[in-house]
């Protein structure tokens, strides 16, 4: 087994709220400071210094890429699970959810009493996420246990992008 956990970087979505509100194509290849929302998150992830996957298959849902994800790394000490419209989140962020990371615990990060991710998940969770499927992503696991909870002050793990009026907040914080 590894000693550090892996960041999953969740990039299978089809993206309907943000075609919905107005978008065209991917939410993923929208364009964040002239950078897909993508790049963004996953620059953030390399200068976290962590290892990581991107699960970029085009699951039927969430727990379907999760659980893909982790079958991927099965050798890792634990998993960050990160959906890949995040472009703000900041690399301590990631490394801080990772340090707070037990086997035997869940890590969920939380910015001004505001539920973020990455969601981490300690190794002895593996089984269990491996065996997820649906839209509700890992959920279930969080709820059937006490999370460790960490404040960070890090706005960005609470600023997904799922509709354009999201693209255009993201696109005035990054400007300050």
């Amino acid at each position: 087994m590894n000693v550090e956990p892996v960041v999953l970087v969740l990039a299978s979505g089809r993206g309907e709220r943000f075609i919905a509100s107005g978008g065209t194509g991917s939410k993923l290849k929208a364009l964040l400071a002239g950078k897909a929302v993508l790049e963004h998150t996953l620059d953030a992830v390399r200068a976290s210094g962590l290892r990581w996957h991107v699960e970029d298959a085009g699951h039927e849902g969430m727990g379907d890429s999760i659980a893909a994800a982790v079958r991927a790394t099965r050798d890792a000490a634990g998993w960050l699970v990160l959906p890949g419209d995040l472009p703000l989140v900041k690399p301590e962020s990631l490394r801080r959810v990772a340090q707070a990371l037990r086997d035997d615990a869940i890590v969920v990060p939380f910015h001004r009493g505001l539920r973020g991710h990455p969601v981490a998940f300690g190794s002895s969770f593996g089984d269990a996420l491996a065996a997820l499927t649906g839209a509700e992503g890992a959920a279930s696991i969080v709820l059937a246990h006490v999370p460790v909870t960490l404040e960070l002050d890090d706005a960005g793990i609470v600023t997904d992008i799922d509709t354009v009026e999201q693209l255009a907040a993201a696109q005035s914080l990054l400007k300050r």
